[in-house]
């Protein structure tokens, strides 16, 4: 039996969170949802990381929560301190971004927690589903929401209503994964991301992913105004120009390597 439920890593300013119970697929016992919430509330507050990949061990990302115990087929291993709906908030408000290096199945629970990465990798073993519907459970943790702005709602609604499976690359063309690699390649290509976003200015980068999120749940007219706030407070605290002529010889040098000039 495993007994390090989660797995943690950093190095350079790359926190690498492992969920650890292949012999389970990942399923979300309590003691894993515990110690995952536990880890991403550490995760907010420190300050050495500033990008997270998360991901599973073994042939699943997560199966989502244990049925077992769901069904009261096995005991709860969950205390009290850690709520269900704490996992979601420390996930989801974890303040870094969060890449989700989805090496194998994602299922309903596990699904919602690829839902609220950032952005998403997937190996060609990733599988997504949700089957909330043959479970008999209501979502709590944001699918119902998150995946029809997604993918649309008529592709999200044909996921839920089914409980059919979704394939990678079928993720990939409907917008739910940004690229698919080979299972080798995941954490190489998710760590290359991440070392990507840690070079840029940090309160410049936490500032354009906060605007993205808020205007990502509001109308046009409404995200066009939170951007226009933000944009007016940070020229006024950060002189934005000095940043630029400063880093100026990086950015052409960046460009001319990306761009093969």
């Amino acid at each position: 039996m495993t007994t390090n439920l989660v797995l943690v890593a950093r190095n350079q300013g790359v926190t690498t969170v492992t969920l650890n119970r292949p012999e389970a697929l990942n399923a979300l016992s309590g003691a894993l949802r515990q110690t995952l919430a536990e880890t991403f509330y550490q995760l907010r507050d420190d300050a050495d990381t500033q990008v997270i990949i998360l991901t599973g061990a073994g042939r699943a990302f997560t199966v989502g929560l244990d049925l077992k115990e769901l069904g009261g087929e096995t005991q709860s291993s969950k205390s009290d301190a850690i709520t269900d709906r704490d996992l979601g908030e420390a996930v989801a408000n974890v303040g870094k971004p969060v890449i989700g290096a989805i090496n194998g199945f994602a299922i309903t629970g596990g699904f919602e927690i690829a839902l609220m990465c950032d952005f998403l990798i997937a190996s060609p073993d990733a599988r997504f589903a949700d089957t909330h519907a043959r479970v008999g459970v209501v979502p709590g943790w944001g699918l119902s929401q998150r995946l029809p702005r997604l993918i649309g709602i008529n592709r999200a609604k044909e996921l839920s209503l089914t409980g059919n499976y979704l394939d990678a690359e079928t993720a990939c063309a409907w917008g739910l994964v940004n690229k698919v690699v080979s299972a080798d390649e995941l954490l190489q290509t998710c760590e290359q991301l991440a070392r990507d976003i840690v070079s840029t200015e940090p309160v410049t980068r936490a500032e354009i992913r906060r605007i993205m999120d808020e205007g990502w749940a509001a109308t046009l007219s409404e995200g066009l105004a939170i951007e226009n706030t933000a944009n007016r407070a940070h020229a006024k605290n950060q002189r934005p120009s000095e940043q630029v002529a400063s880093r100026r010889q990086q950015i052409q040098d960046r460009g001319r390597d990306q761009s093969g000039g």
